[in-house]
């Protein structure tokens, strides 16, 4: 098998940075998408106590079944698009659901209408996800998965940028009128479905270069387990990021500066999304993945320690190299454990995994640091991804291709 030299993979001729149209598409997707979602989401909380009258715990219930619905989706649609034998369907009905219902927000006259639109929009995000990622590496060779892994975050990343500075410059000419703003928000998400409609193409499953040369079944599920055990008990330190913003405003970050600390966290992930994945192509994923994980226990043990606002900028801008480093290494190490007729229920098992995990980890974090403080809180966070790393390096054995 010749892994060297990219491929189209069958979906058109190689593109940006080398990868196929399927791949590119799939990025300009996702960043639409984010753009739609981040113009609402940062505005939800004002927009359910505000103007709809609800408390802040029925705002942590919405976000909360939310969630929920979306990881527990995730399972069955991998599992559902494995059987089909098919991804492209449930990929375009995954992000159609989230276009349609996000936008009705606008239309919300009681906060459990804003309940159901985030529900809806949430099964949308579980029905695509693992499809979704098992047709990126349908459509790559397996010696740029990686590569094309980190680019799909990158893009997901810069949505997120976009996203609420387009929301801040359209309610500097709109006021306060948010429901107009919902509804412009729709604009982005229904060219996300226009680009994945005319130019992502279906493939046949095990059509692709990467499907040689594959382990046998039972030692990749033996394997794939065992990642996704480490995995979860790195979730279980990895804690809301909400703590961050926190932890913040407790060392002084003025409350105006946030939500350019959180543009700023957003540039880092996306500029280093693709460099992360690149790296993991040519250094191997375990590697990546234990210097992202290091990293992340470091920025916590930061975070903990912080008593300067700099020091928060600094740590911020670090702590988003983790996302680089990890999440095109981590996809790809999931593709290259199970075949290709299984990779959509791996990652429909993967997202699951963080998914279900996320809830306790925020539990225990924000128990930690409302009994102990920040410091005793965010060590306990770096010792959980510090153990997690030495695990995966221990029990974790990917192909002898990526090593």
């Amino acid at each position: 098998m010749s892994a060297s030299r990219p491929t189209d993979s069958g979906s058109g001729r190689v593109r940006l940075f080398g990868l196929s149209r399927n791949v590119v598409a799939l990025g300009l997707v996702s960043m639409l998408t984010d753009v739609s979602s981040e113009m609402i989401y940062p505005l939800l909380p004002l927009f359910l106590t505000g103007v709809l009258g609800a408390g802040q715990t029925f705002v942590g219930l919405v976000e909360g079944i939310a969630e929920s619905a979306a990881s527990l989706t995730k399972l069955v649609s991998g599992w559902l698009s494995d059987r089909l034998g098919r991804r492209k369907g449930l990929v375009v009905v995954g992000y159609t659901l989230s276009t349609i219902s996000r936008p009705l927000v606008a239309l919300a006259l009681t906060p459990w209408h804003v309940l159901m639109v985030r529900f809806t929009d949430r099964l949308g995000k579980g029905l695509r996800t693992p499809p979704r990622d098992a047709l990126i590496a349908a459509s790559t060779d397996v010696a740029i998965r990686g590569r094309a892994y980190g680019f799909h975050r990158s893009m997901d990343h810069l949505g997120a940028v976009g996203g609420p500075a387009l929301a801040y410059a359209l309610l500097l000419l709109l006021g306060d009128r948010l429901r107009t703003l919902f509804l412009l928000a729709a604009i982005p998400g229904v060219l996300s479905v226009l680009i994945l409609t005319l130019k992502v193409r279906d493939l046949p499953i095990g059509s692709v270069q990467a499907a040689k040369e594959i382990r046998p079944a039972g030692r990749l599920n033996s394997q794939l387990m065992r990642f996704l055990l480490v995995v979860t008990l790195f979730t279980l330190g990895n804690s809301s990021d909400a703590f961050l913003l926190l932890r913040a405003q407790e060392v002084g970050v003025a409350a105006i500066h946030l939500p350019l600390l959180w543009m700023f966290f957003s540039l880092v992930k996306a500029a280093t999304g693709l460099p992360g994945g690149i790296l993991s192509d040519l250094r191997g994923r375990r590697g990546a993945i234990v210097a992202g994980w290091l990293v992340y226990a470091l920025a916590y043990l930061g975070f903990g320690a912080a008593g300067q606002p700099w020091q928060i900028w600094a740590l911020i801008g670090f702590y988003g190299l983790y996302f680089g480093l990890t999440e095109g290494g981590e996809r790809a190490l999931i593709a290259d454990l199970v075949p290709p007729d299984r990779q959509a229920s791996a990652f429909g098992l993967f997202h699951s995994c963080i998914g279900i995990a996320a809830l306790p980890a925020s539990l225990l974090m924000g128990y930690l640091y409302q009994i102990f403080g920040a410091g005793p809180a965010f060590t306990v966070g770096a010792a959980l991804a510090g153990l997690a790393a030495l695990l995966l390096l221990l029990l974790v054995r990917p192909p002898s291709r990526q090593t």
